[in-house]
């Protein structure tokens, strides 16, 4: 509740966080200076107004910082393979992405930047240009906040977590690592944002369907890159194609 206020404004005093959570001081101090995502992903300055590094609201301003590369889907359209990669490869050693390829990172960069250009290509462009699109997303500030996540959407109201996999076969590890970070994206877009992890298997065909997650009764949905026009369809509110 206090890192959403603070986060969805431009530098607020604890009086003014306290009116709008209706916390007392004394809860709204303990959160801005004992809460992890205050102490990593806010600041305070001189005058003890507090800011966040990511803003919750379209643009998410501050959250390209985070990633190998940030833009709008229109952008990432407009732009060649070609030029989207070396784009990518340069945010990345910007915000500590490992890219040692001995394990195919680079060519599972391109694997997944070619789905997700399938994806738009199949999608009216005046529904999606504005949407956010995070390749690389790495929030690791300290001991206590880290967020991974290959690729993220941010549409008008909903924000898909994808993780990307070469592989056409349903691994359980795979399916826990895809939900892992879902909890935190909630805090750092806010309440007015659902988040919604899935696992994308882009070698698999014809594959949409919903997996156990744990033992917590969760599903998880699985897909293959050519269904990932059905998955965002089925969440959003309107018609996407």
């Amino acid at each position: 509740m206090v890192y959403e206020a603070v986060c969805s404004s431009d530098g607020l005093l604890a009086k003014n966080i306290a009116r709008m959570t209706g916390l007392d001081r004394k809860t709204v101090n303990r959160c801005l200076y004992l809460s992890p995502f205050m102490r990593e992903l806010c600041f305070v300055d001189g005058e003890y107004r507090w800011y966040g590094l990511i803003r919750q609201m379209r643009p998410h301003r501050g959250l390209g910082d985070f990633c190998g590369w940030y833009g709008t889907a229109g952008e990432f359209m407009a732009l060649s393979e070609d030029a989207w990669f070396e784009e990518l490869l340069q945010g990345c050693r910007q915000v500590g992405r490992n890219l040692n390829d001995t394990r195919g990172v680079l060519h599972s960069f391109r694997d997944c930047g070619e789905t997700m250009r399938g994806l738009f290509r199949r999608l009216s462009p005046e529904r999606y240009r504005d949407w956010e699109i995070c390749f690389e997303l790495k929030i690791r500030r300290a001991r206590y906040i880290r967020i991974y996540a290959d690729v993220l959407v941010i549409t008008e109201n909903k924000a898909f977590s994808l993780e990307f996999k070469m592989k056409d076969q349903i691994e359980d590890a795979e399916v826990e690592q895809a939900a892992k970070y879902t909890p935190f994206l909630e805090v750092i877009l806010g309440s007015h944002y659902d988040v919604i992890p899935a696992l994308v298997l882009t070698r698999a065909r014809e594959l949409y369907d919903y997996v156990p997650l744990g033992s917590h009764g969760a599903e998880l949905p699985v897909c293959s890159g050519e269904q990932l026009p059905a998955l965002f369809q089925e969440y959003l509110d309107y018609d996407i194609l």
